[in-house]
């Protein structure tokens, strides 16, 4: 891995993983919390609200994590930016595949969280580059 261009040049991205990492765990313990009265005005079943907020907990450890390594692997990187694209695919089907019966909140709902996610991912795609993190190799 080749030096940052400046010492503190991943300090951005650290900070993104972070804010990401503490929005997720905020967002999953919402989810798991309030499942039941939120599933009426959003029309989320709890049997999909514990497993997203269960997931995001998962995820947002698994940031903080990241974001805590002294120099971070481009590798987990790229996975970060990969899921959050994912995930914002995954809200946008969700929504679009009328696979819930969201309400008109609920739509709202998943497309803020979709925009939320792609907005996270390209501000940490952007960190990684300014950083100057060398692109992860085939072997992850």
């Amino acid at each position: 891995m080749s030096a940052p261009r400046h010492p503190d040049a991943t300090e951005p991205l650290r900070r993104i993983l972070r804010i990401d990492g503490w929005s997720t765990a905020v967002f999953g313990v919402v989810m798991l919390a309030a499942a039941q009265p939120l599933s009426g005005p959003l029309g989320l079943p709890t049997a999909w609200s514990v497993p997203f907020g269960v997931a995001m907990l998962g995820g947002a450890a698994a940031l903080g994590l990241i974001a805590g390594y002294p120099r971070i692997p481009a590798r987990y990187v790229a996975f970060v930016v990969a899921g959050n694209a994912l995930s914002c695919v995954a809200l946008l089907v969700l929504v679009f595949a009328d696979v819930l019966p969201l309400t008109g909140l609920g739509v709202v709902f998943m497309l803020t969280g979709a925009l939320v996610v792609a907005v996270y991912a390209g501000l940490e795609f952007v960190g990684y580059r300014a950083a100057g993190t060398p692109r992860p190799s085939a072997r992850l």
